[in-house]
């Protein structure tokens, strides 16, 4: 936080003598304004950021000709706060000002392009538009193929930006793909302990994390924590990514205890390094009260969980797509504490936003639409909460590849309903659909397939097919065995489940 704060007092010393000494329309002042809005947006104060950012704009437009680079970059630092804001409809015309003067002053193959289309792909991206992600993204490598060395960082960003895009499509073959080339060119171009590579170890670590092979995501988060330990301060923000990503590994693997001492190791340097009402601390608090709601220890993740918002209302627009993240998170440990009411009206909440927000057929409101339908289902509300959880499928069949890890959640929330109905063979229809996109899509040994084995196994047993019932059983048993640690609750209730299965045959 100190080193924002004499950041910021330097650029206004700077600003105040500018400002004596030159006419207020100088181009010097707008740089002045420029350097102060940098500040605030390294700081997630990005109201502040905004208004800097436009009156360094005001001076530009006045004082120099509507083709002058630094009206593009004027655009371009308005449309990233928009960005940051969740404004993604404001971000996108502020990048494309920005695109359309560097059209017209470059030449096609400047690598300057190639950046405005990788911040028009980013915003796509986060739309959830991942085709037009992939269009803006797939130009901007072909300007850094042409115009820049093959061994060039700029090129090993771009196949990273595209392993990105598949990676959210939940192609985890092609994103690896891509980011195993981006990290082939930053071992040939960059020193041992760049933090260049420190991204690329930590993008592989996620796709084996997205495919469950829990070790080898361990393995490449680890690579990536040593070189940011040597390259980078100990507070800095860097590292505390780093400590997130090892302690979301441990929580998918259940091992609360040590997820939570690396999420409290992130959040010891977030609280040095960011000001107290950073959105990165309020992510942070989310990691913790996500490890709490796991542990099953609901008021402890509520209580982090509101942490979060308090800081979310401060710093962000009320329309934020991460205030819908927010109001879900709320939502869920409410429907996880039998306040239905409560947890309906945050999950609402939560859909209000990212109807704004998203495109229509973005993964994100079908997200919003299982939290609804999980809501109605605890409260035993079947027809509503098959409803719900089928708006979810419709959009995730929309948007995602027929092999999508999500489309698979989709088939086994409507099964639950069914199964719950007793109809057994509807839940099994469903149960298996979702099984054989898990098959598909993940490893041998991923623990989602052995939730599949083992709802096909109680649906089974709803029907008295006992013998069948334990086939599956015994197969969900033996992967959580593999998977996951041996205190895991998943292994203690298939264990249970067994034992039910087997005095009834």
């Amino acid at each position: 936080m100190g080193n924002y704060s004499k950041a910021l007092e330097f650029h206004e010393k700077s600003y105040q003598i500018s400002e004596k000494a030159l006419p207020s329309n100088h181009p010097d002042l707008a740089l002045s304004y420029n350097n102060i809005g940098a500040v605030y947006d390294s700081m997630g104060d990005y109201s502040k950021a905004l208004e800097s950012y436009e009156k360094s704009h005001k001076i530009r437009e006045k004082a120099l000709p509507s083709n002058h680079p630094d009206l593009a970059m004027s655009y371009n630092n308005i449309g990233r706060v928009y960005k940051n804001m969740g404004d993604y409809s404001k971000a996108l015309e502020f990048y494309e000002k920005d695109l359309e003067i560097k059209k017209k002053a470059l030449p096609p193959n400047h690598p300057d392009l190639a950046t405005s289309y990788n911040n028009i792909g980013l915003v796509y991206k986060k739309m959830g538009d991942y085709s037009k992600a992939l269009e803006f993204y797939e130009k901007a490598h072909q300007i850094y193929e042409k115009a820049l060395p093959s061994n060039h960082p700029n090129l090993a960003t771009s196949y990273n930006n595209i392993g990105q895009v598949y990676n959210s499509m939940g192609d985890y073959s092609k994103a690896l793909e891509f980011y195993e080339k981006s990290h082939k060119i930053g071992e040939k171009s960059l020193p041992s302990n760049h933090p260049g590579l420190a991204t690329s170890y930590n993008s592989i670590g996620g796709v084996y994390k997205n495919m469950g092979d829990y070790l080898k995501a361990l393995e490449f988060y680890e690579k990536s924590h040593k070189i940011r330990e040597k390259s980078l301060p100990s507070n800095h923000p860097g590292l505390a990514i780093s400590y997130n990503n090892i302690a979301l590994v441990y929580a998918d693997m259940g091992d609360y205890s040590k997820a939570l001492e690396f999420y409290e190791k992130a959040h010891q340097i977030s609280e040095k390094a960011l000001p107290s009402n950073h959105p990165d601390l309020a992510t942070s608090y989310n990691n913790i009260g996500a490890v709490y709601k796991d542990m099953g220890d609901h008021s402890k993740a509520l209580e982090f969980y509101e942490k979060a918002h308090k800081i979310f209302e401060k710093a962000l627009p009320p329309n934020h797509p991460d205030m819908a993240v927010s109001y879900n998170n709320i939502g869920q440990m409410y429907n996880n504490m039998g306040d239905y009411s409560k947890a309906l009206e945050f999950n609402e909440k939560a859909l209000k936003i990212r109807e704004k927000t998203v495109s229509p057929n973005h993964p994100d409101l079908a997200t919003s639409y299982n939290n609804i339908g999980a809501t109605y289902f605890g409260k035993g509300d079947y027809s509503k909460a098959l409803e719900s959880f089928k708006k979810a499928q419709k959009i995730v069949e929309k948007a995602l590849p027929p092999n999508h890890p999500s489309l698979a959640s989709s088939y086994n929330n409507i099964g639950a309903v069914y199964d719950s109905m007793g109809d057994y063979s509807k839940a099994l229809e469903f149960y298996e659909k979702s099984h054989k996109i898990r098959e598909k899509a993940l490893p041998s040994n991923h623990p989602s397939l052995a939730i599949s084995y083992n709802n096909i196994g109680m649906a089974y047993s709803g029907k008295g097919d006992y013998s069948k019932a334990l086939s599956f059983l015994e197969t969900a048993l033996s992967i959580w065995q593999k998977s996951l640690p041996p205190n895991h609750p998943n292994i203690k209730t298939v264990t249970n489940l067994i034992d039910y299965v087997k005095k009834k045959m």
